[in-house]
């Protein structure tokens, strides 16, 4: 069993820059791929970045490309999501995944004001 816990969430104005952070527990984080996925009011989840085991490939939605960046720490078993030029649309609870297992934080708020 993995345990995924989301941190870093608040308000923040537009433009500004929120990190969020999502702690794994047991020992496979370090072979696991990872997604941060994000889920609006009313709107489905949808995919926001992903990030392979070792960290050499990322992968991003559309609407985030550029200005949002994911990246990893094995050693502290943590994934990364760092938000910039942050705008309202990115109003959301951010969630992060497990590829393997398919494991899903509680996820951690992320609200933008214009």
């Amino acid at each position: 069993q993995v345990q995924l816990v989301e941190s870093g969430g608040g308000l923040v104005q537009a433009g500004g820059s929120l990190r969020l952070s999502c702690a794994a527990s047991g020992r496979t984080f370090s072979s696991t791929d990872m997604r941060w996925y994000r889920q609006a009011p009313g709107k489905e989840r949808e995919f926001v970045a992903y990030i392979n085991w070792s960290g050499g490939y990322t992968d991003y939605a559309g609407s985030v490309k550029g200005r949002f960046t994911i990246s990893r720490d094995n050693a502290k078993n943590t994934v990364y999501l760092l938000m910039d030029s942050l705008k309202p649309e990115d109003t959301a609870i951010y969630y992060c995944n497990s590829v393997r297992g398919n494991y899903w934080g509680q996820g951690t708020q992320v609200t933008v004001s214009s």
